[in-house]
């Protein structure tokens, strides 16, 4: 048998180490695309995560039982005062108008529409016009719905719906609503 000479045998030592190593790389650069692709996908699924979180917690705010500025406190309580004498359990019969802000069915399905038409899935119901708290909710989201900014446009639509700050009949209640802010 022949012996090979040096040479030769470098250079197929090198031609096998490069193609080991040609090997070795494309198997890291499959790694590496494996990993950029699962890096991706956590991507899109964590930033669908938090975007479904701040759904909810843009839900939250937006319903919970708060009062961002003085004013709108002293409104509301002037308005319970006027609807209700401040009693959770007032119930006029000849209108069905229940709760401390003398919420009727109307109301409670306007409200329902509202969310709806905003994309919310909670639906309140006829019993939560009972509830202070709720009663409030319906309240907040009626005005922020309609943009009630003033404290009229408030009490007028309140009394006499969306269009109620055009309705002469309002503004015996839009002075009685004024004459407790003012006391």
């Amino acid at each position: 048998m022949k012996k090979i000479p040096c040479e030769i045998k470098i250079c197929m030592v090198s031609i096998l180490l490069t193609g080991a190593m040609s090997i070795g790389l494309i198997d890291y650069e499959n790694q590496i695309n494996d990993l950029y692709n699962q890096n991706i996908q956590d991507k899109i699924y964590y930033q669908s995560r938090i975007d479904s979180l701040q759904t909810v917690i843009d839900d939250i705010n937006q319903y919970k039982y708060h009062f961002n500025e003085t004013s709108d406190r002293e409104l509301i309580e002037a308005m319970i005062q006027i609807e209700s004498s401040g009693n959770d359990n007032a119930y006029t019969a000849s209108e069905d108008a229940v709760g401390c802000l003398q919420i009727r069915r109307t109301m409670v399905k306007d409200v329902n529409r509202i969310l709806k038409r905003q994309g919310s899935e909670y639906r309140y119901e006829y019993k939560d016009r009972w509830c202070r708290q709720k009663s409030i909710e319906m309240f907040n989201i009626y005005r922020n719905y309609y943009n009630l900014k003033t404290p009229e446009e408030v009490a007028r639509c309140w009394n006499g719906g969306p269009k109620g700050i055009y309705k002469p009949t309002t503004v015996a209640y839009w002075n009685k609503v004024k004459n407790h802010l003012d006391s």
